[in-house]
């Protein structure tokens, strides 16, 4: 009975120790955990006891160093900043690098060119991923200058995205309201008229105004814009587009020493509701101006019949590298102006791409018009990716071989290489 009462005690005692020692152990002082850097500098803590004025100071100081921590310039953390909060770690000093720093330069001289883009400011997100396709697979090594036109002002948002992405000069400038706008004769109960029908038809951008003075404005005007006066070959670039594969060489280089004019990566057929009168209006053209028709012409590309009616091939000119002392001619500015009197861009819903296109088939010489199998190149929907293997490995190519648009049935490429007497690439024959 004894033994038995001075085991009770002992557990007796030994609860009421283990008790003590929780209590001590949950009265100290808790460590700190590192909560995420968003929860600090609101103050939020879920443990902390401390009064809010303190809390407040605590947090201010820790944003103030994470900021500096941020800053181009180095800085210390200050002196209140808790010693448990790693901030040099998470947040090292960062300072901005030149272009050669991201890359080396090419060597060579540089040709008087820019890219050009036309954008909204609403734009900013998918025209920043378009840059840094093109800086990171070619501009970073060349430096070239970028032009962005808008019909309304850019914002400073987009101004600041822009810059910090090209490793060249930016400029912004805004589009005239002549360039953008109904001219004067065009009758706007008509063209109302062809909007609704096209709208009842579900014809793509058949209903829309603004879609109808980009297409004009990139067939008759951007070329005309005066920050573009002082160059000589353009690259233009869209919102959302990607290049698959390194750019070994300039482009512009090529384009200037082999005396061509305009260029593509990829071809296909129109839609033919959008331009049933265009090829009139062509023809109307080739009449009163047979002498700016090129003796070595492209008109097999565009026509099965010798140019009676149009085969709606094109070039789809959301990509192109072009030469802008051709569009600036005399030949060019008059097959737009026969094209814009009769009014099709309104009254029907030509696109820039099949206007290009046939201005180069008729103007240029076969051999100035030039395919770049080796630029990749993705616009929604369709994929140029380089046919041939040992392209796609030597460039660094990233595209899917099975995606290459160049040989489908809808596609005009082989029919360009037909005409101009090309090799077709080894392998061609596995992507029709």
């Amino acid at each position: 009975m004894a033994a038995g009462s001075g085991r009770i005690v002992r557990y007796l005692l030994f609860a009421i120790i283990t008790i003590a020692i929780l209590y001590f152990v949950s009265t100290s002082s808790i460590p700190s955990y590192a909560q995420p850097l968003a929860e600090q500098a609101a103050g939020k803590f879920s443990w902390d006891k401390t009064s809010p004025q303190a809390n407040n100071e605590k947090s201010q100081a820790e944003y103030d160093a994470i900021a500096d921590a941020f800053s181009s310039k180095p800085s210390q953390a200050p002196n209140n900043v808790p010693s448990t909060q790693p901030l040099a770690s998470l947040t090292p000093n960062i300072t901005p690098l030149t272009p050669s720093e991201l890359s080396p330069p090419a060597p060579g001289e540089r040709v008087n060119a820019t890219f050009i883009t036309l954008a909204r400011n609403s734009d900013i997100w998918e025209i920043a991923r378009s840059i840094r396709q093109v800086e990171d697979r070619f501009n970073r090594n060349y430096n070239y200058d970028w032009v962005f036109l808008n019909d309304k002002p850019f914002d400073d948002t987009f101004k600041k995205v822009t810059t910090s992405l090209v490793s060249g000069k930016t400029h912004y400038g805004e589009i005239p309201v002549e360039h953008w706008s109904f001219p004067s004769w065009i009758d706007q109960k008509k063209a109302e008229a062809v909007r609704e029908d096209m709208r009842r038809r579900k014809i793509i951008y058949g209903d829309s105004i603004s879609y109808r003075h980009m297409c004009r404005f990139e067939s008759g005007f951007f070329f005309r814009h005066p920050l573009l006066q002082n160059f000589e070959y353009y690259w233009r670039v869209e919102p959302s587009v990607e290049l698959f594969c390194d750019v070994h060489y300039d482009p512009f280089r090529y384009m200037k020493d082999n005396n061509k004019k305009y260029s593509f990566v990829l071809s296909l057929y129109e839609y033919v509701e959008t331009i049933p009168t265009l090829w009139d209006s062509a023809k109307k053209f080739i009449k009163a101006h047979p002498e700016h028709i090129a003796k070595d012409n492209s008109m097999p590309f565009l026509s099965d019949d010798g140019g009676e009616t149009y085969n709606k091939c094109h070039f789809w000119s959301n990509f192109e590298i072009g030469n802008l002392d051709w569009l600036r001619s005399q030949a060019y500015l008059d097959f737009f102006e026969t094209l814009d009197k009769d009014g099709g861009f309104f009254y029907e819903r030509w696109g820039d791409a099949p206007v290009h296109s046939i201005a180069a088939g008729l103007l240029l010489n076969r051999d100035e018009i030039h395919f770049f199998n080796d630029i990749a190149y993705y616009h929604i929907p369709f994929t140029h990716c380089p046919t041939g293997e040992d392209v796609r490995l030597k460039l660094r190519c990233h595209c899917n071989p099975n995606d290459n648009f160049d040989w489908k049935g809808y596609s005009c490429t082989s029919r360009f290489f037909d005409l101009n007497k090309i090799a077709k690439p080894e392998g061609w024959m596995d992507q029709v």
